[in-house]
């Protein structure tokens, strides 16, 4: 009970810094100058972000899909024509999905310049 008690708290405290820190950032008006650096210091941090968390659910996504073909195929050899096809397809999805995030990483990075 006190473990559930404790991610409540956990929850309600995480809830409370962060309404914090938001009405901490409305509270003044930039000038426009001011603004448009800030913007572009957002857009490379968010770029950077973007792609990192994207390599990185990639990899582990392409890692799991790869572990759990070859377990496939030491289980029952005969299966390996079988696996092969969709687990190669999956990879190439799942590739296919941080390179889209590269993309848009590149274009966020044209909105800094």
């Amino acid at each position: 009970m006190t473990t559930k008690l404790s991610k409540y708290m956990l929850a309600a405290m995480a809830a409370l810094v962060t309404l914090m820190a938001t009405s901490a950032a409305y509270a003044q008006a930039a000038s426009p100058e001011v603004a448009k650096a800030e913007n572009s210091r957002w857009y490379a941090i968010a770029a950077a972000l973007g792609l990192g968390i994207a390599a990185f659910g990639g990899a582990l996504g392409q890692g799991r899909t790869a572990t759990a073909a070859l377990d496939g195929i030491a289980r029952n050899p005969g299966a390996s024509d079988k696996l092969f096809t969709p687990m190669i397809l999956g990879l190439a999805l799942i590739e296919s999905l941080v390179i889209y995030s590269l993309l848009i990483a590149f274009l966020l990075y044209g909105k800094v310049s």
